[in-house]
């Protein structure tokens, strides 16, 4: 609920007051956002998905926002296999619409080719919103369980040197910042781009 709301201040904040004539730089920011989402979005997924552009926006902002929580100790929302499972099948339901453009016959008679591989081609239909789910949901949670299981052991480590002097636990100073750093920041915002890009090219290869 804080991500939501939090993404839909920030597109509230820098929308208010657009008019035409009267630019202000949260309005260049808006416009940026919503220029490189489209861009991102016809490049990969050709000019007839034009339309995705705020879909595609609004999975990088949800995803990059719930990693990006951790940073105010708040639990992050994409280490909950539920909840990208729900993404991931949101997905799977697109993907498996445009594949159907083709017709119902047509899309069913796609798994025996050759007939086979039949049951090959039915596991990997159902494969990819497993595969999109637990690869986001593994890598976001085992950066957590990383960085929290060397901010222990540092822990540990700097009573066994520093003990017989003070409780402080000095070896814990910097290091577990710079982990954050790397897993809830840069990691974390690489796999709200994956997740997309994958979005993007499942949807446009099934269509």
């Amino acid at each position: 609920v804080i991500v939501i709301i939090s993404v839909l201040f920030l597109c509230l904040y820098l929308t208010h007051g657009i008019k035409s004539g009267v630019w202000l730089k949260r309005h260049h920011i808006a416009e940026l956002i919503v220029e490189k989402s489209t861009s991102m979005v016809v490049g990969n997924m050709g000019e007839y998905f034009k339309d995705f552009a705020p879909f595609i926006a609004a999975i990088l902002g949800l995803s990059g926002f719930s990693s990006l929580i951790t940073l105010l100790g708040l639990y992050a929302p994409t280490s909950d296999i539920n909840i990208i499972a729900g993404w991931a099948i949101l997905v799977f339901g697109l993907i498996t619409y445009y594949k159907m453009k083709c017709g119902p016959v047509e899309y069913v008679k796609s798994f025996a080719n050759p007939l086979l591989m039949a049951p090959l081609n039915v596991i990997g239909e159902v494969a990819t919103p497993i595969s999109m789910a637990f690869r986001h949901y593994g890598n976001v949670l085992s950066g957590s369980v990383i960085s929290v299981l060397i901010a222990a052991g540092l822990s540990g480590l700097s009573n066994l040197i520093f003990g017989s002097f003070t409780e402080f636990p000095f070896l814990q100073i910097g290091i577990p910042a710079i982990l954050s750093i790397y897993f809830d920041i840069f990691s974390g915002i690489l796999q709200a781009y994956i997740f997309a890009m994958l979005t993007m090219l499942y949807i446009s290869g099934g269509f």
